[in-house]
């Protein structure tokens, strides 16, 4: 007697990011067509899994969609613990659990970034078979090599800072270029050394602004008259970073109730003040150095349009590797890039980390060989 085809469920979660559909693609194409598998794609991320938006997908859904940016299938940021449904917030995993059999799925798989780990980690104790592929511009997923958008966003940085270059130079000005990446600083350290800054700022390491002044400061004594800065959206100097320190193990230690909505209120008083800090380290420069300054953010034109060739092949390759785990009933994992290979690495190894940029790291070490300057 045959095997009943295997029914899987894919969805695309958190923000949205080159190589998403090449990666819908490279998994449909390799389930449907090595395996026989039969597939649906749910609307919105967890949103659409827990309000059972989906529809199905076939080989000609899955046509032409490799070099389109962003996902057929949308995406949301909900949390599967804590969501609103039917008017109100609450747990939305017995939901799932209930659309998910519903369905006769023998698989879930996720596509995002370490929100998405986390929510998986969360049906995989549920009773569910998930396997989740590492989607992310920031590169900071932890427990593999890297994670398709990054090179993508990484190529648009970098043009970005290129063109800049010239017009730092004709109008003898600092310009400050603020990248993506919150916590982690690979985005920014990557784009920054590719696109030739003179400064490269991580969250990773926190600055002063007297040792980016001193920086340009010797430029000029060199006789460069304009000086380009990458500035990553989490990097902080030494005060501003000591203050948020503080506020966050503040939040984490509250015990009571009360505790807790005053430490969150004072942490997101905190993050508010520091909000504009870019623009701020701006003005700051401008007076220490006498040089115009000015500010340029790329925002979310990092995370649209057509995914690079590496992009492409990555998440393709991530994709048919996720349909093979599927057929041999490996799950509760996600499949990380390791080398030219892949590897399944167990979601609880995933879920809650963060992959930051080591101070000694090779890119870091390159960049000071050079002489960029890193606000230590």
């Amino acid at each position: 007697m045959a095997q009943a085809a295997k029914r899987v469920g894919i969805l695309t979660a958190g923000g949205d990011s080159p190589g998403l559909n090449a990666a819908i693609r490279g998994f449909g194409k390799a389930a449907i067509g090595r395996y026989g598998m039969e597939l649906i794609g749910f609307r919105d991320g967890i949103r659409g899994l827990a309000e059972n938006r989906f529809i199905e997908l076939d080989k000609r859904s899955l046509s032409g969609i490799l070099t389109i940016g962003g996902t057929i299938l949308g995406t949301s940021r909900d949390k599967v613990q804590r969501m609103l449904l039917d008017g109100e917030v609450r747990d939305a995993i017995p939901t799932i659990v209930d659309n998910y059999r519903s369905n006769n799925l023998d698989a879930l798989v996720m596509l995002g970034g370490g929100g998405t780990a986390k929510n998986a980690m969360r049906l995989v104790d549920a009773g569910l078979n998930v396997i989740t592929l590492p989607k992310t511009i920031d590169n900071d997923i932890a427990m593999t090599d890297t994670s398709f958008g990054f090179a993508t966003a990484m190529e648009i940085a970098t043009e970005a800072i290129d063109r800049l270059h010239s017009t730092a130079h004709s109008h003898h000005r600092i310009i400050l270029t603020e990248v993506m990446g919150h916590r982690a600083g690979w985005l920014t350290l990557g784009a920054g050394i590719a696109g030739g800054a003179d400064v490269i700022l991580l969250p990773e390491i926190p600055f002063s602004v007297e040792s980016i002044a001193e920086t340009v400061k010797q430029r000029m004594a060199g006789g460069s008259t304009f000086s380009v800065i990458a500035v990553a959206e989490g990097a902080r100097d030494i005060i501003d970073t000591a203050d948020l320190q503080a506020a966050e193990l503040l939040s984490r230690n509250a015990k009571t109730i009360e505790a807790k909505k005053a430490a969150a209120q004072h942490l997101a008083n905190v993050t508010d003040g520091q909000r504009e800090h870019t623009f701020k380290l701006a003005r700051q420069l401008e007076e220490a150095t006498g040089l115009e300054s000015r500010v340029t953010i790329l925002g979310y034109v990092q995370r649209g349009g057509t995914p690079c060739a590496t992009d492409r092949l990555l998440a393709s390759r991530l994709g048919s590797a996720a349909a093979e785990l599927v057929a041999s009933d490996t799950y509760g994992v996600m499949v990380a890039a390791r080398g030219e290979g892949t590897e399944p690495v167990a979601l609880s190894e995933v879920a809650g980390k963060v992959k930051y940029v080591p101070s000694d790291h090779e890119w870091v070490e390159t960049a000071r060989s050079m002489g960029v300057g890193l606000g230590e």
